[in-house]
């Protein structure tokens, strides 16, 4: 089942495109989808979610929690 958060700072398609490369990082077979005008990130496959906060937070954005 996907979790969906929402993430701050996210301007343009390079940011959403860098939210969702850090999270990638973190585990690569992870299904992502941003929605930029929303700032809500849907994750299925990663359910860590201090893992997520510091990729996100790591990647210069803001984790502001579930949403």
């Amino acid at each position: 089942m996907p979790n969906t958060y929402i993430v701050d700072g996210m301007t343009c398609g390079h940011c959403a495109q860098a939210v969702k490369d850090a999270l990638k990082s973190v585990k690569d077979s992870a299904e992502i989808n941003v929605e930029l005008d929303s700032k809500k990130v849907t994750i299925n496959g990663l359910d860590d979610v201090a893992a997520i906060k510091e990729a996100i937070e790591d990647a210069g954005f803001d984790f502001i929690g579930e949403g």
